[in-house]
């Protein structure tokens, strides 16, 4: 039997055990002991302790638990409330405005937090009965939270990014200053198709008012008397609260924090002074002084809730990272990897071609499976495919990074589509599915932008390291 054959025997054997509905670090165990059982036979399985222990004894895996921490820690503070209300005092006057704000206060957060479950929650609590008091559709107001959310694994410090770089054994400083400009890049694609969807919105709301001047009307938002700014006039359905330029000033006061912790956690670690680990437990140190000193909002009881929620998922992000290195190590002992990157060079192909097939591999594996799942799963496959095409492997990470933020609002299993579902439960999933899939178009042409200049993502890691 080849050892593509086996390979493909363990990736359908896990595909089966996910369809059954077990827990996915479960299944990832599963595969590995029986792919070790059929494929190495019973003497190496004794080896299977040592894979599990070897897997997870890495110091970069503790930056994990304190990135989720970290994260957490700030979605129950009054925190995220303090962003959105900084991104509307700036940008209320432009059209589609408080969606952008919310994308752009999903983007800090996310540089704050690295989840992207955590940033849509943290946000969306705050930004989405925002949006629909001011007159916004729920498919933007809550298609803006959810693909926000996704910069969460994109934008640095990033658990996705950890793990491709532990996975692809490059460096997670570099994979960090590779994110920051591609971030910055997708938050404005997706600020400028909010503009076009509030336009679209508010052209088709004019047709409607010239045809029947009632139904106009009928979706306003409900007045100024509870918004935050010095009063409020409305464009079509939309309530656009006005802002005097104290107020703006004092809105960045109150985010300034926000910056300071961010320069301080990317300084420690760009500089040397810190590894990814370190600079992780210098953040949750100044995020917890923040929040006891600036921001408040977590009492005892709450704080302990935050711990439990950390640990149980710090735990199930290590329990599918550690099975699922085993899986790659027994793929690597059937030369799986090495015999799928040999056959694919030897192809007279493009090797544009080829990526763009991975780009759909990795869409497809998007809609069953999360992100960190993915990345453990397939980079070390993926990872001498690569290098054989002369990619450069830092790029790489960000392109798949950006195929895990499609995964994260596609269905079946698009986590964001059910946060954003729990926060507003009023909102029917099928709007919540409409507003978002544009984004998947918007992070498709933000690839492609990667592809024709990946300077954007090379550049600024050449020049930090």
């Amino acid at each position: 039997m080849s050892s593509l054959t086996m390979g493909a025997i363990i990736g359908l054997m896990g595909i089966a055990l996910f369809m059954t509905g077990m827990p996915i670090a479960f299944a990832l165990g599963m595969t590995a002991m029986i792919s070790m059982l059929m494929f190495l036979g019973p003497a190496e399985f004794e080896l299977f302790g040592k894979l599990l222990y070897d897997s997870t004894n890495d110091f970069g895996l503790l930056a994990i638990p304190l990135f989720v921490l970290m994260g957490n820690l700030f979605g129950g503070s009054t925190a995220s409330k303090q962003l959105f209300e900084a991104g509307e005092a700036w940008l209320s006057r432009v059209r589609g405005g408080l969606g952008m704000s919310s994308v752009l206060a999903c983007s800090i957060f996310a540089a704050l937090t690295g989840s992207s479950p955590a940033t849509s929650a943290a946000i969306g609590r705050i930004a989405i009965p925002g949006m629909l008091e001011r007159g916004y559709s729920p498919r933007i107001a809550a298609g803006a939270i959810a693909a926000g959310g996704t910069l969460g694994i994109l934008i640095p410090p990033s658990v996705t990014l950890i793990l491709y770089g532990i996975a692809a054994e490059v460096s997670i400083g570099q994979l960090f200053a590779a994110g920051i400009i591609p971030g910055i890049m997708v938050t404005f694609l997706f600020c400028v198709w909010i503009f076009i969807a509030v336009t679209r919105e508010q052209r088709s709301a004019a047709k409607a008012s010239a045809l029947a001047p009632e139904m106009a009307t009928a979706g306003a938002g409900t007045g100024a008397s509870t918004l935050h700014g010095s009063g409020a006039h409305t464009a079509g359905n939309y309530v656009i609260p006005e802002y005097t330029w104290s107020d703006r000033f004092l809105s960045l006061v109150r985010v300034l924090p926000f910056i300071v912790l961010i320069l301080a956690i990317l300084g420690v670690l760009y500089t040397g002074i810190a590894t990814p680990s370190e600079a992780a437990a210098i953040g949750v140190v100044l995020v917890v002084l923040l929040i006891g000193l600036v921001y408040r909002g977590l009492n005892g009881r709450q704080f302990v809730h935050v711990l439990l929620e950390t640990t149980n998922q710090s735990t199930m992000i290590l329990m599918i990272t550690a099975f699922s290195a085993v899986i790659a190590t027994v793929l690597s002992f059937l030369s799986v990897p090495q015999d799928l990157a040999q056959m694919v060079t030897d192809l007279e192909v493009n090797r544009w071609v080829i990526m763009v097939v991975i780009n759909i591999f990795l869409l497809v594996l998007g809609l069953f499976l999360p992100p960190v799942s993915i990345i453990v799963m397939v980079t070390p496959v993926l990872y001498p495919l690569i290098i054989g095409l002369g990619f450069d492997p830092i790029w790489f990470g960000i392109i798949m990074t950006l195929n895990m933020e499609m995964g994260l609002i596609t269905p079946p299993v698009g986590l964001n589509l059910y946060v954003i579902k729990g926060i507003a439960p009023d909102i029917p999933l099928r709007d919540i599915l409409i507003g978002t899939l544009p984004y998947v178009g918007v992070l498709a042409i933000g690839i492609l932008i990667l592809s024709i200049f990946p300077e954007l993502a090379t550049w600024l890691p050449q020049q930090l390291y």
